[in-house]
């Protein structure tokens, strides 16, 4: 087939498909396909039925890009997949408040304007301790909007070791330097001390900055200052501390710093994020003095990065929950991965196994995110042919899962059990695409 034989973009749009079809999509889908056919032929292959290829791209234009995935990685913090899985509570908020009007900004008992920054303050209030609070959309956020309304144009006193790179390359020096504020390094990359931050402090300093090594360690000869040891020099300078806990564990787990002890410890201010260890929606969470809060509040930046609607209404349901942490642990997805005995994740990857015709393998899960690099929890999974990977990530769901050592591991600690079943006919099915 020449270029001059390919059909016209009007001939493909009167396909019976395409023509019942929304007129932008079609044509767009129509203009795809010729234009695959164009390279096919320049490189000398033959295009195929291009009202077929048509039909196909139609199909994809009107599909959803953003799909619900079953990861069977064993790594419960996925960045790649959406971080925390939302508690059904926290679901059950946003379809309530996104699926109607709600009072965000308005005051029900005066009938005047409102805050949306009052809706969590109490619950935050009492799960850290802390005077009050404040959301915005990320952590990165809370820590630029913090160093923003404190420190601009003024220097922020950092060791050298907490100069971290979070994810896609966003690095603490970088967000720092957004704020307008100039950094001061003190300290090596493995020891610094109370004294260096001390030192460090001059009449153009505005602000102690703590980063938590959220998702790396130094081991060996190593020291960082406790931050109640900060604290008290921050206080002598009559200077504000900013803790960046960055995965903001709630209820201390595997040893992980909580923003309750770090306000406890005399933190004026502390950062941490909402879909990692907390396991509610992407956000980031100040909380700590209200003269300090209420700076940030009213900072010109405040309005662009605060948090919206649906994910007040997510994070408020996981606040909930977190009131009662029993309960939490039960129903918020992230918390119960982490707590889940060995002995009821290996019978998920047997039930699995069984139904597929894979063997079961001891295996090591992991926390992702940037939280406790170092935690292994033990897991288990079922075995499956290398080969599977790719069709089981094209199908419908995707099925995710890790190859290793030539075999394709689907790891049941990151599988809720009613998933088990969807998993093993995304495998039937996959098979039949390789034969």
């Amino acid at each position: 087939m020449k270029l001059r034989d390919l059909p016209s973009v009007d001939r493909l749009l009167a396909d019976e498909v395409l023509a019942a079809a929304p007129r932008s999509l079609a044509t767009a889908a129509a203009r795809a396909a010729l234009e695959h056919a164009r390279a096919a032929i320049r490189a000398g292959a033959d295009p195929g039925d291009v009202s077929a290829a048509a039909r196909v791209e139609l199909e994809r234009l009107g599909a959803p890009s953003l799909r619900r995935v079953l990861n069977a990685t064993g790594v419960i913090l996925h960045t790649n997949l959406g971080r925390a899985p939302l508690s059904r509570a926290a679901l059950e908020r946003v379809a309530e408040i996104g699926g109607s009007y709600s009072n965000l900004e308005l005051d029900l008992t005066s009938g005047t304007r409102g805050s949306r920054q009052d809706h969590l303050a109490d619950a935050l209030r009492r799960l850290t301790g802390a005077e009050a609070a404040l959301v915005v959309n990320n952590n990165a956020a809370a820590v630029l909007l913090a160093l923003a309304a404190l420190a601009e144009a003024k220097e922020v006193v950092v060791s050298r070791g907490e100069l971290v790179e979070i994810g896609d390359g966003f690095r603490i020096p970088d967000v720092l330097a957004r704020s307008g504020a100039r950094m001061v390094e003190v300290g090596t990359t493995n020891r610094t001390r109370a004294a260096d931050y001390e030192r460090a402090i001059g009449p153009d300093t505005g602000a102690l900055l703590r980063v938590h090594q959220s998702n790396f360690r130094i081991v060996g000869f190593a020291e960082q200052p406790a931050i109640a040891d900060l604290a008290k020099v921050a206080s002598r300078a009559r200077l504000p501390l900013v803790d960046d806990l960055g995965s903001g564990s709630p209820l201390g787990v595997d040893g992980e710093p909580t923003a309750a002890e770090s306000v406890a410890a005399g933190a004026d201010l502390v950062c941490f994020s909402g879909d990692k260890l907390l396991g509610g929606p992407q956000a980031g969470i100040v909380v700590g003095r209200a003269d300090l809060v209420e700076r940030l509040r009213r900072h010109p930046l405040q309005r662009a990065l605060r948090a919206d609607k649906l994910t007040l209404a997510a994070l408020e349901g996981t606040l909930l929950l977190l009131a009662d942490p029993e309960r939490s642990r039960r129903e918020i997805p992230v918390l119960r991965m982490l707590s889940e005995p060995l002995a009821d994740v290996r019978a998920r990857a047997e039930r699995l196994a069984s139904l597929v015709g894979g063997e079961v393998e001891e295996t090591i899960a992991r926390v992702g995110g940037g939280a406790l690099p170092l935690a292994e929890l033990a897991s288990a999974a079922c075995a499956l042919d290398e080969e599977l990977a790719a069709p089981l990530r094209l199908g419908d769901p995707p099925v995710v899962g890790i190859v290793r050592d030539g075999r394709l591991l689907l790891d049941a600690r990151t599988l809720r059990t009613d998933e088990v079943d969807a998993v093993a006919s995304a495998v039937r099915t996959a098979r039949g695409t390789l034969c």
